[in-house]
């Protein structure tokens, strides 16, 4: 992928910096130094992953939230210490290559400030079988108001996170139009 490469692990001397544009926002699961929005350049957000696990059944599948090409996704950008690294990325690598719908990169962000980074993150990979090109709107946010899985209702994942991104002053319309559907129709 052009400049983007998976995060190597000799590269663990230095600290370690995270984009988070979905549940890492506002659910982490390891320590670091510092938290700050940040934007992708390259790539944009979008419900465009079916979800087994997390937030789906095999047999009732969620939509979660992937990057794309193309666009700018805002998100948050972590500061993990190099001793953590290595910790952190096993972590990572169990929690969001559990299927392989996801591909590692390091990919550029911004801070506010204009401090650029080579950040890990996952791309959706239009490949694999869990990737959802539906255009289909309602469907879309009928799935997400009804599955669950592992990690709780896949409702409550995207209302977290578009409320994690507006207490952080970003803005999303895509995001926010699938939460305001979401509240309109209530849940079951």
């Amino acid at each position: 992928m052009d400049n983007e490469a998976p995060m190597r692990e000799a590269d663990a001397a230095h600290d370690l910096w995270v984009f988070a544009y979905g549940s890492l926002i506002w659910n982490p699961g390891f320590p670091y130094r510092s938290r700050e929005a940040a934007t992708l350049i390259g790539y944009h957000r979008r419900y465009c992953v079916r979800s087994i696990v997390y937030r789906g059944a095999p047999e009732a599948p969620g939509l979660v939230l992937g990057l794309e090409r193309g666009g700018a996704c805002q998100g948050v950008v972590y500061r993990v210490a190099a001793e953590l690294a290595g910790s952190t990325m096993q972590y990572l690598r169990e929690r969001e290559l559990i299927t392989s719908v996801y591909i590692e990169i390091v990919a550029p962000v911004e801070t506010r400030d204009g401090a650029r980074r080579e950040a890990v993150t996952y791309v959706a990979d239009p490949a694999h079988e869990q990737y959802a090109a539906t255009s289909d709107f309602e469907a879309m946010v009928e799935t997400i108001r009804c599955a669950c899985g592992i990690a709780g209702p896949n409702y409550e994942y995207a209302i977290n996170t578009w409320a994690n991104l507006a207490s952080l002053g970003l803005d999303d319309r895509y995001v926010a139009e699938v939460a305001d559907a979401l509240r309109r129709r209530g849940r079951e």
